[in-house]
This record gives structure tokens, sequence and C-alpha cells, in this order.
């Protein structure tokens, strides 16, 4: 379990800093380097989707619930946001679902 949690979180921050590299380049016109890593990060989040061995329906909402954490992480340490009390029992909320559907698996 704690395998398959820790490859969520990788392939996570493997998007999200991919599409931030992407939001760099674009708003804040950074150079090109950043489109090269955004390319590298997105291709190293698509193989890691990969390596799981559930049907893909079931990754996909395991990793919708551990990418929505990971954002919030991300705010509040790369964005520097504070996050209120609704996004944190959102969050909350969310992370209950993915555990229950990351159980069922097994089942």
């Amino acid at each position: 379990m704690l395998k398959i949690i820790s490859l969520f979180f990788l392939t996570a921050l493997a998007e999200i800093f991919g599409c931030y590299c992407v939001y760099i380049w674009f708003k804040k016109t950074a150079s090109h380097c950043f489109l090269g890593l955004a390319i590298l990060s997105l291709m190293l989040f698509a193989w890691l989707l990969s390596l799981h061995p559930e049907a893909s329906g079931r990754i996909y909402a395991t990793y919708g619930g551990i990418y929505i954490i990971v954002s919030m992480i991300w705010l509040r340490l790369v964005d520097n946001v504070k996050l209120s009390s609704f996004d944190l029992i959102g969050a909350g909320i969310i992370l209950l679902g993915t555990v229950v559907i990351i159980s069922g698996w097994r089942s």
C-alpha cells in the first residue's frame, strides 16, 4: 500500500511540475527551457501512471484524489497561499474517499 501511495504522489508531482513549468513560461515569460522541463515532466507523469497494475478507471479515480491533496500541498509550499479551513476539510474528505477506493483494490 505504501508503494502505491508513494507512486501516486510522485506521479502527481510530475504532472503538477510539468503544468507549472508551462504556466511559468506562458504567464511569466520564462525561457524556453521551462517548456523542455514541462515535456520531460509530463512524459514522466504518463509513464509513472502506467506502472499501476489495476484497471485504468480505478487508477484514475484514486489518482484524482491524490492529485488534489498534492495540489493543496503545492499551493501552500510553492505558491505560498494559506489554506482555508474549507480547503483542509475538503482535502480530508477527498483523502478518505481515496483510501476507501485503494482499500477496495484488494477485495
